[in-house]
């Protein structure tokens, strides 16, 4: 089954790492559940590279890339959010 978790219900600017922290506990049980977990940032103005690496970059801890790559996809992300989502899987990846 596909799940869709809307971003904006959380917030429309994404900054902090406790709140990273809180949103990767739910999204945990959400993608291990369902075969696809589409995370849409539709309305999501800012997402912070501490806000990245705590809630999605350490997902990594939990699956490999492989695995968070086939079930989950990123939908609506603007280029600002996608750029720190970015640097903050690479360095989580450095860092393994």
């Amino acid at each position: 089954m596909n799940v869709v978790f809307k971003f904006k219900e959380v917030n429309s600017a994404l900054g902090t790492r406790l709140l990273g922290a809180k949103v990767r506990e739910t999204l945990l049980p959400l993608i291990r559940e369902n075969d696809k977990v589409i995370l849409d940032f539709d309305g999501v103005e800012v997402v912070s590279n501490s806000f990245a690496d705590e809630c999605l970059a350490k997902l990594l801890f939990e699956m490999s890339l492989e695995e968070l790559m086939r079930r989950t996809t990123f939908v609506s992300v603007n280029d600002y959010a996608r750029r720190n989502i970015a640097i903050a899987f690479r360095r989580r990846l450095q860092a393994l």
